[in-house]
């Protein structure tokens, strides 16, 4: 019976344990995203200025084509609503 005891209280707390790492995981998740979408942000606004200062001197960026794609804003409600219609849970 003694044991029976001891298996259910360090059960008790392997699940204690494993519920905090997971929490903890998923704040961690949640910051790297957050980072993430900051990081593409600035990103972005580099790429505009760069083009910006690209076409004031006159190079030709036309055979970038990817340049408009790249330099659009990635907006974060969209990306969490992705998340979530894969079925991924933020925050």
């Amino acid at each position: 019976m003694a044991a029976s005891v001891e298996a259910i209280f360090l059960s008790t707390f392997v699940l204690i344990s494993q519920n905090r790492m997971t929490a903890l995981s998923d704040a961690r998740a949640e910051l790297d995203l957050q980072v993430s979408l900051l990081a593409e942000h600035e990103i972005t606004r580099l790429l505009r200025i760069q083009a910006d200062i690209a076409e004031r001197l006159g190079v030709d960026l036309s055979r970038y084509s990817e340049l408009s794609e790249l330099t659009k804003d990635v907006a974060p409600e969209k990306v969490l609503e992705r998340m979530e219609d894969k079925g991924h849970k933020p925050g």
